[in-house]
């Protein structure tokens, strides 16, 4: 575990989490999730702490999670088990990460998300776990193993969206910019990306100077509303599926052609229109 891969610092009130692993897009790999964790839980508990913002290092927020690691190597590792699949074990994995993201939900205090270059796939996760989101304009954010390999564990797309324009998010795998990512109601604002930062810091001027408690009891009335949708119960679901998305015959294919030709062209050829389940049956 490398402790540097998430950073933490207080200032005026403020708690800055800092995603750094920028010279892999700030990827997820298997210690990054329970490192945000610890971190949103120490902002939790210092009473100095009246908002958190959530940033990343580097030339973007998050690229998902790492699968140049996860899906070129070869071999069972977390995530790709070998055939038989146990879903037991892979649901364990993916719903231990969930719930370190939605740490970011749970949290008594309200929690910003500052997003500029991408937050893509798992990326996107973590991003949608905060209260608010603040964008870039040139920013992207979206789901693309949606497509094939995978399935978003903490759904918060609905949540957000509704359904038709969560369904319209998943069905394709689209990515969108900041600028549409507001027109959707996906993130509460979008900005040039040189006003980014002034824009996050506005915004936690105007929140810091409320009383904590003041805080902490509007965010678990409006959450609560949405735990009663059952909420919990479509991220089960949803990490469930997300494991046999990486387990179907068209998932196989997927990291087959991603270990023979590359992640890159994997993702070239997932997203050129053909069906991916010819590809699928001549693979397995």
């Amino acid at each position: 575990m490398n402790p540097d891969a998430v950073l933490y610092s207080v200032s005026d009130r403020v708690a800055t989490i800092t995603l750094n692993r920028p010279q892999r897009l700030n990827a997820i790999d298997e210690s990054l999730p329970s490192l945000l964790r610890r971190a949103v839980e120490k902002a939790d508990a210092d009473p100095e702490v009246h908002v958190i913002v959530l940033q990343g290092a580097g030339k973007g927020f998050c690229g998902g999670y790492d699968l140049v690691k996860f899906a070129e190597e070869k071999g069972e590792m977390p995530g790709n088990q070998e055939m038989p699949w146990d879903p037991t074990e892979d649901y364990a994995m993916m719903s231990r990460n969930t719930d370190d993201f939605m740490s970011l939900w749970r949290s008594r205090k309200p929690t910003i998300c500052k997003v500029h270059g991408a937050a893509v796939a798992g990326g996107s996760d973590i991003a949608l776990c905060c209260d608010m989101i603040i964008m870039a304009d040139d920013a992207r954010i979206g789901y693309p193993p949606a497509r094939v390999w995978g399935v978003p564990t903490t759904m918060m797309w609905v949540y957000r969206l509704g359904m038709e324009k969560a369904k319209r998010m998943l069905f394709t795998g689209d990515l969108v910019d900041g600028q549409e990512a507001q027109a959707l109601g996906l993130v509460l604002k979008s900005v040039p990306a040189d006003q980014l930062d002034g824009e996050v810091e506005q915004l936690c001027n105007r929140i810091k100077g409320v009383p904590r408690n003041q805080l902490m009891m509007c965010k678990m009335s409006v959450n609560q509303a949405y735990e009663n949708m059952g909420l919990h119960n479509t991220q089960m679901f949803a990490n469930l599926f997300d494991g046999i998305a990486r387990h179907s015959p068209e998932g196989l294919w997927f990291r087959q052609r991603a270990q023979d030709v590359g992640f890159k062209q994997a993702v070239k050829e997932r997203d050129s229109g053909a069906p991916i389940a010819e590809g699928a049956t001549k693979i397995l």
